[in-house]
């Protein structure tokens, strides 16, 4: 399971590893490259569930949710 603070540095290697700067996946994504500068640092600031979603998307990738405790019954 990733870890929120690992979120960026994930976006940071996927990034480079499909050849993108990031200018590029900012405007593809519909952000300033500080912003996405940012993000890729852990500074998550006002970034919505919906643009991580789509930095992602963009990326091949997906959020998904799992259980902390797969024992819990709430």
């Amino acid at each position: 399971m990733m870890m929120l603070s690992e979120i960026g540095e994930v976006i940071r290697m996927k990034r480079k590893e499909k050849g993108l700067k990031q200018e590029e996946l900012a405007k593809m994504a519909g952000l300033s490259r500080t912003t996405l500068s940012k993000l890729e640092n852990g500074y998550f600031g006002n970034i919505s569930v919906a643009t991580l979603d789509n930095i992602l998307s963009i990326l091949g990738y997906a959020i998904e949710l799992k259980p902390r405790n797969p024992f819990c019954k709430i």
